[in-house]
């Protein structure tokens, strides 16, 4: 390429970005017609024709660049994105217009379409059978069955039992399994709050020596679980197994638990735990009953609102959580932050509650922009992960940042950071780590897992 040459094109690139910075559509639609590849070439400081746009508060100048696919995310010399630029200088109507466009945002996540993907506590080992909860006379049957199975929970932790490894190690966490003579003095008891899980899956009911009887094809196992507020120390008694406990710290004791027990005490802990938060209506005060299997508690008054219509206060909640990974416009960082509560070290996703009436897309840009300062753009889903401490559904999305600047909301979070790819496949890998990864069990390690996943070469 000659000089000539060099230099014609560089004199055709500054005629386009002067022509965005002075707002003249006319000119900047001639020449990219003759140069589509102008659109997204920058100049002195890697300023592109859409920041010149913006700074200068041109806003159809703005809207024409997005409509032809302009790179909205990306970032000039000081790493500043066109909205930092329409935010720095008051632009709000163009902010706005910034923050609504997905633009051309594939570049930030490169071949990251979603697969299907099983998080921890999320297996379903059991078939719930919800169309049985409102069958009393199955569900007692079941109870009194000799192979049913129960599940002991004191405090809303499971019973457990953990095997030998020799030296001092610990083995395998598994739960205690009890029959129905073994714990039939306690399902009679008042305080004891029993729920139907549902029947063991038949992984080949062709093959199982059990699966026919002289009456016909025999039901799998059943499941139960229930809470007492007996002794501790006593209950453990019953189990005939060694090393059985409570465990103290359910959030890391539940997750030595192996993918199909998780899956079950899930269900179950998630349902306890609403048992022994709404034992009176929420609705008028009054005592409630047991319905359901468990599912369901209905108010003894009869005059009460929520025994007409539906109404949600009569059935287990739910809290829909967002988890979400903010990437950077750059598409080479993720933000972080870390809580007081944290170990040491240790940095994780973002987080928080979804409001009444907002949509899931919606509450990762508020949360994200409370606890960071940080806007966020497109929004994309990955994966959900039930997490029972006590019954929350976490909803993992991939976030595209459209602003880059820190200013950390001390009441949600202590430190927010941008970590570059490289240093977190470091600390996914171990090797000269620049912070602590989240347990490979929760949802916030497979959404780093997910992001370094792609075009990494791991």
């Amino acid at each position: 390429m000659t000089s000539l040459q060099l230099t014609a094109k560089e004199e055709v690139l500054e005629k386009f970005l002067d022509a965005a910075a002075r707002g003249d559509l006319d000119q900047v639609s001639t020449l990219l017609v003759h140069a589509p590849s102008l659109i997204n070439q920058s100049g002195y400081s890697g300023w592109t024709a859409l920041m010149l746009a913006v700074r200068n508060g041109h806003y159809d100048m703005a809207e024409r660049l997005l409509s032809l696919s302009c790179d909205q995310f990306c970032v000039n010399g000081s790493s500043q994105t066109a909205y930092d630029i329409a935010r720095f200088w008051g632009h709000r109507h163009i902010a706005n217009l910034l923050s609504r466009t997905d633009g051309a945002s594939q570049h930030v996540l490169p071949g990251s379409e979603v697969v299907p993907q099983e998080n921890y506590f999320g297996r379903e080992t059991l078939d719930r059978l919800s169309g049985k909860r409102t069958d009393e006379v199955w569900l007692e049957a079941k109870q009194r069955h000799p192979e049913t199975v129960y599940l002991l929970f004191a405090n809303l932790s499971p019973m457990l039992a953990r095997s030998e490894a020799g030296e001092g190690e610990w083995g395998e966490t598994r739960l205690c399994r009890f029959r129905h003579d073994a714990v039939q003095d306690l399902l009679l008891k008042p305080a004891t709050i029993l729920i139907f899980l549902g029947v063991e899956r038949k992984k080949n009911p062709s093959s199982s020596s059990r699966s026919q009887t002289e009456d016909g094809p025999q039901e799998p196992p059943a499941w139960f679980a229930f809470n007492t507020d007996e002794d501790a120390a006593e209950l453990l008694k019953r189990c005939k197994e060694k090393n059985c406990f409570f465990p103290k710290t359910p959030t890391r004791d539940l997750l030595k638990l192996s993918e199909d027990e998780a899956g079950v005490v899930a269900q179950a802990r998630s349902v306890l735990a609403w048992h022994s938060r709404y034992s009176f209506c929420s609705t008028c005060g009054s005592s409630t009953r047991l319905e359901e299997g468990g599912y369901k508690r209905s108010c003894l008054n009869s005059s009460c609102r929520s025994l007409q219509g539906v109404h949600n206060t009569c059935y287990p909640r739910v809290d829909p959580v967002v988890i979400m990974l903010v990437v950077h416009p750059d598409g080479n960082q993720c933000l972080l932050g870390r809580k007081k509560i944290f170990p040491a070290g240790m940095f994780s996703c973002l987080a928080g509650f979804i409001e009444p009436g907002e949509t899931m897309e919606e509450a990762v840009r508020r949360e994200v922009e409370e606890e960071s300062g940080v806007k966020v753009g497109p929004v994309r889903y990955v994966s959900c992960q039930p997490w029972p401490m006590p019954s929350s559904l976490m909803i993992g999305c991939l976030a595209i940042a459209i602003s880059t600047d820190i200013k950390v909301d001390k009441s949600e979070i202590e430190e927010a950071r941008w970590f570059p790819r490289q240093q977190v496949i470091d600390s996914f890998r171990g090797t000269h780590p620049a912070f602590v990864f989240p347990p490979r069990q929760t949802i916030a390690h497979q959404l780093i897992r997910h992001w370094i996943g792609i075009n990494a070469n791991l």
